[in-house]
């Protein structure tokens, strides 16, 4: 019986004694864990903040990106107003230049004698040989010469349309001085007055021949 008591508290002190041990193992393991969890919170925060400042930077950028596309588009505003500025200055004293000069003698290139046909913008042969006869008077008399070439047409159509038809022809004439006859291109002005200036009625066919034109105008 002694000998069963004392082995029966043998066995209980073993047992406490493994219990202790276990709680120690779990107390240490769960402050291992709880280290690892504070050091992953900080590189977390770490983390968190430097994508706050990037964030920020990439707004700055987007701001100064925005900042200089608003420079150019006004650079480019300017640009173009100073450019349109600049064409009508020089159109206006393109005119009063041309206002200023004294008309010597002009030539008529009509449908009737040049072919100038209904709706066409092409120099007939006739048309080419009028303007080679004025070249050779040019030639004979050289002077400080401004040639003033208009465009005409019929009343028959848009008017908008034979604007531009009449500028087509007489864009026709001074690419054949300029291209045949080496006329420089700064002595030459082109002008469409398209239907609006006849010289014969457009309710006849003969009139309509006649109103289909290009005046070409030496003046000095």
């Amino acid at each position: 019986m002694r000998k069963l008591l004392l082995a029966a508290a043998v066995v209980a002190l073993g047992a406490g004694s493994t219990a202790c041990a276990s709680k120690g193992y779990v107390r240490d393991r769960v402050g291992e864990v709880n280290d690892k969890v504070t050091t992953l919170s900080g590189t977390v925060e770490e983390t968190q903040e430097r994508t706050r400042k990037n964030e920020a930077k990439l707004g700055e950028h987007d701001q100064k990106i925005g900042e200089v596309g608003q420079k150019a588009d006004g650079a480019t505003r300017r640009a173009e107003e100073a450019r349109s500025a600049a064409t009508m200055a020089a159109e206006k004293a393109d005119a009063l230049d041309a206002a200023s000069k004294r008309l010597v003698y002009e030539v008529v290139l009509t449908d009737d004698k040049s072919k100038f046909r209904f709706g066409r913008a092409v120099l007939s042969d006739e048309a080419k040989a009028e303007i080679d006869r004025l070249v050779e008077q040019l030639a004979a008399d050289p002077k400080n010469m401004f040639l003033e070439i208009e465009g005409h047409t019929d009343g028959v159509g848009n008017p908008k349309y034979n604007e531009q038809l009449g500028l087509q022809r007489a864009e026709s004439v001074k690419r054949y001085l300029y291209e045949q006859h080496n006329i420089p291109l700064h002595k030459m002005n082109v002008i469409s007055f398209g239907e609006a200036k006849p010289i014969a009625p457009n309710n006849t066919r003969a009139g309509r021949s006649q109103n289909r034109r290009v005046v070409i105008k030496v003046l000095t």
